[in-house]
């Protein structure tokens, strides 16, 4: 509540006091005691195991292992008061050294992302730990920088791509044909399976952002004078954030298409059930929607004259229409007929 919101955040600033005496005194972040202080080591997560992995067990330096926040400010202290320099091994974006920064004073070295010692892109690794801290300290005899490993030349990059059987590929393949008929036509994409539609054989979507962003930028784009407007999207992410954009677009007849790739389940995180399964139409038309431009075909090969027909009509239709094009996943398909002979 509005009301209770600056009486919350108060409490919420005298909780975090306790918040931090917790952190100083959990099992999850310890310090853990060393002969050598030239380095101090602050290790979060999985980099915490690959410092233990590059040593083999035996880290020669001072480390702090922090599994819960906020920071442990006393561990940290200590670690710093001891040693000439601090490491901090991180995954992802620098959260403890940017927060080292304001914590201590900066009398002493902090080595990090953020003063480029530690690689900011990609992941962390045994190697890539061995190979900083040999950098850091030449003279470190313990440990030697891993050898450049070359790739054998046979090893073939291959990209994902859609099943053999999947319904998403005759949707491509019928939009493509269509979409050849106009200038400077638009695919609006999303996240699912049927977002390697973007890659070859299909290059068939120009715009991938985060769930649900296909209907809205197509509608964007639209409201611009985009044409044509096409917005693909699956059931799942359909029900997940797809019907408030959806609904914005019926409201203003927006001149636009919006393909449901209907598989009849969660395909991309493990064939979960879908939670539009058998309702899309009813969603469409409960939304406002024209009945006489919520769609539906089976996405076969079989069907794709029909298909291409289908998508030109509602592509050419000055107004919302909606398609749904249907067929199970061919991973679940095979689950379903496996558990049938059993």
């Amino acid at each position: 509540m509005p009301a209770m919101s600056k009486i919350r955040n108060r409490q919420l600033i005298s909780d975090y006091e306790c918040f931090i005496k917790d952190s100083e005194g959990s099992a999850y972040n310890r310090y853990e005691e060393a002969p050598r202080h030239e380095l101090g080591i602050i290790a979060s997560g999985i980099a915490y195991n690959y410092l233990k992995e590059a040593f083999s067990g035996d880290v020669p330096f001072p480390t702090v292992k922090i599994s819960q926040y906020p920071l442990p400010k006393k561990l940290i202290r200590r670690l710093y008061d001891s040693c000439d320099a601090i490491l901090v091994l991180e995954e992802g974006q620098p959260f403890i050294e940017s927060r080292l920064r304001g914590l201590l004073d900066t009398g002493k070295r902090i080595y990090g992302k953020l003063s480029g010692d530690v690689v900011r892109d990609g992941e962390l690794s045994p190697d890539e730990v061995k190979t900083t801290i040999v950098r850091i300290m030449p003279s470190l005899s313990v440990l030697k920088a891993p050898e450049n490993k070359k790739v054998s030349a046979t090893v073939v990059s291959r990209p994902p791509a859609l099943c053999q059987g999947c319904g998403h590929r005759d949707v491509y393949c019928a939009l493509n044909e269509v979409l050849e008929g106009y200038d400077n036509a638009k695919v609006f994409g999303d996240i699912g399976c049927y977002t390697l539609g973007f890659l070859k054989p299909f290059n068939a979507i120009d715009t991938c952002v985060d769930m649900g962003a296909s209907i809205t930028m197509a509608k964007g784009a639209a409201d611009a004078g985009q044409h044509p407007a096409v917005a693909i999207i699956g059931d799942s992410t359909f029900t997940h954030s797809g019907m408030t954009g959806l609904l914005d677009a019926i409201n203003e007849n927006t001149h636009m298409t919006v393909i449901i790739s209907d598989n009849l389940t969660t395909g991309m995180t493990g064939g979960q059930d879908s939670q539009g399964t058998g309702k899309l139409e009813d969603i469409c038309l409960g939304l406002g929607a024209l009945p006489e431009h919520v769609r539906t075909i089976d996405s076969l090969p079989k069907n794709h004259n029909d298909m291409v027909r289908l998508f030109k009509e509602e592509i050419d239709y000055p107004g919302l229409s909606v398609i749904v094009s249907r067929r199970e996943c061919i991973q679940t398909a095979r689950r379903h007929a496996s558990a049938k002979k059993q």
